[in-house]
């Protein structure tokens, strides 16, 4: 166990910041991509609503795997894309830009549902009477509906942030060192500790999600929605 902890040890801290990492970017760019996607969802516009319902539709289906490795493989490798600057850690930098595209590309639309999910508790009248001062669809859905929507749904996006966080494991598939990598790694130099290897990670992880899980509770509790 001591040979396990003095390799693991000095390791998990760089693993575990950049799953944090992963999760915060990722984060960041569902809610943006998230929301103009749920925008989209309910425009008067009915190619935006197409495309919209189509983009979530087939994403939300696709394993998050495929979806990482298509950024690899088709985007970087077919097509060039380069999300890193040209410098020694190019491979690395750039493959942890592409599997952060693949989980917002991914959890962006969970985020659309569900904000989709938080309009429905607005009032119809709020909106209809916005409409009747001569505010635009922009300005309803911006001032009117969205801010209330999101105070509605923080509880379940906490939800969400807690699987993104789960889901930058897949990160390794395209060679990012974060906490599952590390966890590959050590499983096959210390193949009798399997368990405890297991538990070391588990146990990071949890705390991650538990912390998660008390913010957005206590966030979703303090600007609750009182009707």
């Amino acid at each position: 166990m001591n040979d396990l902890w003095s390799d693991i040890g000095p390791q998990l801290w760089p693993a575990f910041e950049t799953t944090l990492k992963l999760t915060l970017y990722a984060a960041i760019g569902s809610a943006i991509w998230g929301t103009i996607l749920a925008g989209l969802r309910v425009s008067p516009i009915p190619v935006m609503r197409a495309f919209a319902t189509a983009y979530v539709n087939v994403v939300r289906n696709t394993p998050l795997t495929l979806i990482v490795i298509f950024c690899s493989v088709g985007l970087y490798q077919n097509l060039g894309l380069a999300l890193a600057p040209e410098n020694d850690n190019f491979i690395k930098n750039n493959n942890f830009w592409l599997a952060v595209l693949g989980f917002v590309i991914y959890t962006s639309t969970f985020v659309c549902e569900t904000l989709r999910s938080g309009f429905n508790t607005v009032p119809v009248g709020q909106a209809e009477a916005a409409r009747s001062l001569g505010m635009s669809f922009i300005q309803v859905f911006g001032i009117i509906v969205l801010p209330q929507a999101m105070r509605t749904v923080i509880g379940p996006m906490g939800s969400v942030l807690i699987a993104l966080t789960k889901n930058t494991t897949i990160a390794s598939a395209i060679g990012v060192a974060e906490a599952s990598l590390l966890m590959k790694e050590q499983i096959e130099n210390h193949a009798d500790q399997v368990i405890a290897i297991f538990v070391i990670i588990a146990i990071g992880f949890m705390i991650i999600t538990l912390i998660e899980g008390f913010v957005f509770g206590y966030l979703a509790k303090r600007w609750e929605v009182r009707r």
